[in-house]
């Protein structure tokens, strides 16, 4: 891993301490924040469901409250930015069939497609054990060389082989990186040619139990569409437990133990699995569009530069045959208010000595399903991407107390930890490391969709930090309701750091870079940063 010298990392932190003259205290209005998480995390929001009532109140609000505050339209002339979606619903009664052995849709399996059009068919296909399915130059892997998998089926691992060994020397030991998640390893299979990819669960490595995957795969699922419908993607994505995997390469005669092992050391090749899958199923697509929000405070000497403080508004909506809401309150509804006041209290700033570079604020669609609103603002921004410095997402807020940490999610990823740092110890905390690196939440939020265009970005999120009951048993449940108790101490602490940092990169003239060679350090440079 790519460290900066000692010298540099000096230098650095000294242009933030240079900045912090710039950075104004901010005064956080706690009833206003109250305000907003009681209103978006209400019943009548219906849970901020993309494509619902919920949606359109959610949007309506957050874009009466950018024009409240005085913010400019920051899309084209536009608060909004349109987000083609499709609603897909695979038809659950399909049947797997795996060499000579059939699995149980839901226990055993999933299976989807982001393809629009009815039906999927997979007919005879070749199987192909790929390892982990990982294809990364900057750490002089890659599972497919050597191997044609055009119109095959791919097999692989979930995580990376760093976790599997908890080498540090390898990936990033313990702790999942990009490579390691569900969405890059479907992505790579796509651009191999696969026609289907299986991953094998493993709730140790995934970071979640199988539940988990059952649930979120064989309901309806939101997807962006492009010109082709999609279908220059994998056809099916597919998910298959650890205990079905096992007996499919009994069945084939192949040992699933010691080829995991082998998956993970250097220099590993695909192996066939002398197999062929067979899948068949119907499906539906609904078309329709949903809505990112994007405002913005206009720079007074570089205003096509851009700093973006973002939380996404959506939620999970009313689910189950009871019609549960998921009121999501903490889970993003405290972001959206962060925001907010960010928003207000920035602009107040602005008007008093203003900003060299224009602050965008955004709320965007579809990123429990996917960052799917995150996908589009990324690919369409409304600024040069490599004129955006930095993308700093909330994601979750500390509702209780002040603590005495701030969390950083990732270690030696951009120069933006550095700011982190700084500011972080001016407040009198220190920084606090993911305590679940192997999760890789760093890969699982709205700007992980920047950082796949180049752009650095930092992710604020306090999950259950003042209690400890919250991820058990409220995180993506009907139970993360607002409370009319809570004292918020925490978030406006939050708020103040995350105001800092935003005053010293909108004075600035910083261009944070990347640490850590990755794809992302690269597509930064062919923007010239």
């Amino acid at each position: 891993m790519f460290r900066f010298p000692k010298l540099a990392l000096t230098a650095i932190t000294s242009v933030a301490l240079s900045l912090s003259a710039h950075a104004d205290v901010t005064d956080f209005d706690k009833s206003q924040l109250h305000q907003h998480i009681s209103t978006l995390a209400s019943d009548r929001f219906e849970g901020r469901g993309p494509l619902t009532e919920g949606e359109r109140l959610s949007v309506d609000y957050i874009e009466q409250q950018f024009k409240a505050i005085g913010l400019e339209p920051g899309y084209h002339g536009s608060y909004l930015q349109s987000v083609p979606l499709a609603k897909v619903t695979a038809d659950q009664n399909m049947s797997l069939k795996l060499g000579n052995l059939s699995f149980i849709n839901g226990p055993e399996y999933t299976a989807r497609s982001n393809h629009i059009t009815d039906k999927l068919k997979l007919k005879d296909s070749e199987m192909v054990f790929v390892g982990y399915g990982i294809n990364a130059p900057e750490y002089g892997w890659n599972d497919y060389q050597g191997v044609d998998v055009r119109g095959k089926t791919v097999v692989m691992l979930v995580n990376d082989p760093g976790f599997a060994t908890q080498d540090p020397n390898l990936f990033k030991g313990n702790a999942m990186t990009y490579y390691g998640r569900w969405t890059y390893k479907y992505e790579e299979a796509g651009k191999q040619g696969a026609a289907a990819a299986i991953i094998i669960h493993k709730t140790d490595a995934a970071g979640y139990p199988w539940s988990v995957v059952e649930n979120s795969n064989t309901g309806s699922k939101y997807t962006l569409v492009d010109d082709n419908n999609n279908l220059g993607q994998v056809d099916i994505m597919a998910w298959l437990h650890q205990d079905a995997a096992k007996r499919l390469f009994k069945n084939a005669k192949l040992d699933f133990s010691k080829l995991s092992a082998a998956a993970a050391k250097p220099g590993f090749k695909a192996v066939s699995m002398n197999q062929q899958a067979n899948l068949e199923f119907a499906q539906y697509s609904e078309l329709a569009e949903s809505k990112n929000l994007v405002g913005m405070i206009k720079g007074a000497h570089r205003p096509d530069e851009a700093v973006v403080i973002h939380a996404h508004w959506d939620h999970l909506g009313k689910q189950g045959g009871e019609g549960h809401i998921y009121n999501g309150a903490i889970d993003n509804a405290t972001g959206v208010a962060g925001v907010l006041e960010l928003a207000r209290t920035l602009k107040a700033i602005h008007a008093k000595k203003p900003f060299a570079r224009s602050i965008y604020f955004t709320s965007f669609t579809a990123e429990e399903t996917g960052m799917i609103g995150a996908q589009q603002f990324a690919e369409q921004p409304p600024v040069a991407t490599k004129n955006i410095a930095a993308f700093l997402n909330i994601d979750g807020m500390n509702v209780g107390a002040p603590l005495d940490y701030v969390l950083r999610y990732g270690n030696d990823v951009s120069e933006l930890e550095l700011y982190l740092d700084r500011i972080a110890k001016d407040q009198n905390r220190y920084v606090k490391p993911d305590p679940r690196p192997q999760a890789g939440l760093l890969y699982r939020s709205d700007h992980f969709a920047l950082f796949k265009q180049g752009i650095p970005g930092l992710l604020f999120m306090s999950l259950g930090d003042n209690d400890p009951d919250y991820i058990p048993n409220r995180y993506h449940k009907p139970a993360d309701d607002y409370d009319p108790s809570w004292p918020l101490d925490g978030m406006v602490q939050d708020l103040q750091l995350m105001s800092t940092m935003a005053q010293q990169l909108a004075y600035g003239d910083d261009w944070p870079k990347w640490l850590e060679d990755s794809e992302f350090k690269q597509r930064r440079a062919q923007d010239g940063r």
